[in-house]
């Protein structure tokens, strides 16, 4: 069984254009896979060209969606060990960090507006998103210095993750793959997808937390606007994990 992947070219100008999301994904499978060192599906076959890109990828949705929070940090962890301080050489044409704030910021703050009429936002999480109004360039270029560089998923989230019958981990969707501080995965794994009960054991799982409160508002960010596609009083979640994250800053 085979999963086949297929995008059109990306619409001019937008964020997945601007960072060349698809064409980065198709480079991952065809450069990095192989030596990546944890575990992905398999390619057997990435083209890209003026019709857009095209994946055919070992099918794993025999697996069980997502990850229990410690083994998605180990395995995490595990990924950015390998490749810490090597990664940006070994494939230049990874994104850096920062990529693309100009289009985040302008997103975040048109957004804003419509999600600050939530009802279902609570004091914290309210007060903080309307303070990364116009800051949040600032907010996206922090993370590049809040630890070594290293290969990052760029979405780490349980979403794209599935455990094999034997408990191994395979990550999935590799559009977002970059050259930043590893630290970044594991802020994003928390808050997109880990109930704040947990967050000791899965920071702890990942081993060190230097840099953590570095990106978090970054990370936040994205938070705001994944939760902005939810219907008001739908987002409890988020807004639990988001309020989490605004404690630690």
């Amino acid at each position: 069984m085979t999963h086949t992947k297929r995008r059109p070219p990306a619409l001019p100008g937008s964020i997945p254009d601007v960072l060349n999301m698809f064409d980065s994904e198709v480079r991952f499978y065809r450069e990095i896979a192989p030596y990546v060192g944890v575990r992905v599906p398999e390619c057997y076959q990435a083209e890209s060209g003026p019709d857009g890109t095209l994946l055919v990828l070992e099918d794993l949705s025999a697996w069980t969606p997502g990850a229990d929070p410690v083994a998605g940090a180990r395995a995490l962890r595990d990924l950015h060990d390998r490749w810490t301080g090597q990664a940006h050489e070994r494939w230049p044409w990874l994104r850096p960090a920062g990529a693309g704030d100009d289009l985040v910021a302008d997103l975040y703050d048109r957004t804003w507006p419509t999600l600050a009429t939530r009802q279902d936002l609570t004091t914290p999480v309210r007060e903080f998103g309307e303070r990364l109004v116009g800051k949040v360039v600032e907010a996206e270029r922090a993370v590049g210095g809040a630890g070594p560089l290293t290969l990052v998923h760029g979405d780490a989230s349980a979403q794209n993750m599935c455990t094999s019958p034997d408990g191994v981990i395979g990550l999935l969707d590799w559009e977002d793959v970059s050259s930043a501080p590893g630290i970044l995965d594991l802020a994003w794994f928390l808050v997109s997808s880990v109930d704040p009960a947990h967050w000791t054991d899965t920071l702890d799982a990942y081993g060190y937390v230097d840099g953590l409160t570095a990106v978090l508002p970054s990370v936040a960010v994205q938070g705001y606007l994944s939760m902005s596609d939810l219907p008001d009083g739908s987002a409890d979640g988020w807004i639990a994990r988001l309020e989490a994250a605004v404690g630690m800053l």
